[in-house]
């Protein structure tokens, strides 16, 4: 396996109990038989995507949605039977599946161990009952316990939780609370991500107002400030990092040696491949994706869709606000090794405003984001878009 190029494969599963408030995810609830008729057009997917990657070894997988602990866990036994039949495995791959509380059980879970999957990651998203309803969740708290317990002493050793924080009328302290419940289980990896309200979502009709505009008609304000979410982030943070938890991206925290080596990988610019409904892929100088629409899907059309080629330029692009996005930052010798130019004279002059407003740090091997970059990265990145 040597001579083969690595490969990651993401695997969506679209279907759910039942849509969250503030979800804008390519998802929806599927009955038995929709089911059924995806994963057996997913396993014919898999088939066909393999006939021309025999040059590639598969370093991770990770099954999202949707809620993929929705589906009788023998289709994710199928689905990686599949997989290693039509294509070559690395010796320790990881095989993350997304997973929501209440949606899994003792079986479900020794039939995932015993398919292969080393990786769970779960939807926990508040350990406040009051919130989790408010957000459409399924579950209550009392089912992450449970869950997490069931996790663990099926003989998972690598488990996940992902937090939302900004919600509607949330505090600081409400937010830590949540944060110190999840870290009594001590987690593997935790993720903690800012509320955002999309467009078409039961929360965009509720709150889909800027701050400005509903100051302006005098309604409440419903959500958080920016300010007072970089609050809650910075002390979760700094409760996390006193329990041992390292930040490696600005979203995701982890006890050492358990960083997510899948989302690695897209930070990194690794080639991957989806497979399913919407999967979106980078396979070289490409980035693609597969049809939204569920009847065509189902019709067997597994056509790429949106093709972009990308010139040079957008690679480095990529490179920068992608690679910023982890604490270690860029590497010269790593951008010099993949486009042939040195990094500090092609953004020359983005490099010095960036630092001149401390937002960037350079040191001889080199760049990355200060503190104040991570509160104001979206400005920051959109530097390196030349």
């Amino acid at each position: 396996m040597a001579n083969k190029k690595e490969l990651e494969l993401y695997l969506h599963i679209p279907f759910c109990v039942k849509k969250c408030a503030y979800c804008d995810f390519l998802s929806q609830p599927g009955d038995d038989k929709l089911i059924e008729d995806y994963i057996s057009h997913l396993l014919r997917e898999i088939e066909q995507e393999a006939e021309d990657k025999s040059d590639r070894v598969i370093t991770t997988v990770f099954f999202g949605g949707g809620t993929p602990s929705i589906l009788p866990a023998g289709k994710i036994d199928d689905l990686l039977e599949a997989l290693r039949k039509h294509f070559t495995f690395a010796e320790d791959p990881e095989i993350t599946l997304e997973c929501n509380p209440g949606t899994l059980t003792k079986e479900k879970l020794a039939i995932y161990k015993n398919a292969g999957v080393n990786r769970l990651s779960m939807g926990v998203q508040s350990a406040n009952d009051r919130e989790l309803s408010m957000l459409g969740r399924i579950h209550v708290f009392a089912d992450v316990i449970e869950n997490y317990d069931a996790a663990r002493n099926t003989g998972f050793k690598n488990i996940g939780m992902d937090l939302i924080f900004g919600l509607p009328q949330q505090r600081k302290d409400t937010f830590l609370q949540s944060v110190k419940k999840v870290v009594q289980f001590r987690p593997d990896h935790l993720s903690l991500y800012s509320l955002q309200i999309e467009e078409g979502t039961k929360f965009f009709a509720l709150y889909g107002v800027d701050e400005e505009t509903r100051r302006q008609g005098g309604l409440p304000m419903l959500l958080p400030t920016e300010e007072a979410e970089r609050s809650m982030y910075h002390g979760a943070m700094e409760f996390l990092q006193s329990k041992g938890y390292e930040r490696y991206e600005i979203s995701n925290f982890c006890r050492k040696g358990f960083a997510c080596r899948h989302n690695l990988g897209y930070w990194k610019r690794k080639d991957y491949l989806g497979l399913g409904l919407g999967a979106a892929s980078l396979m070289g100088r490409k980035r693609f994706h597969k049809t939204n629409d569920l009847s065509s899907y189902l019709k067997g059309d597994f056509s790429v869709q949106e093709e972009t080629a990308l010139t040079r330029r957008d690679e480095m692009a990529e490179m920068m606000f992608l690679g910023l996005r982890l604490t270690e930052g860029v590497s010269f010798a790593e951008f010099h090794d993949a486009f042939g130019v040195s990094l500090k004279r092609t953004y020359e002059e983005p490099i010095a405003r960036l630092t001149d407003q401390g937002l960037l740090i350079v040191n001889s091997e080199r760049i990355y984001l200060s503190e104040k970059g991570f509160d104001l990265a979206n400005q920051a990145m959109s530097e390196f878009i030349l």
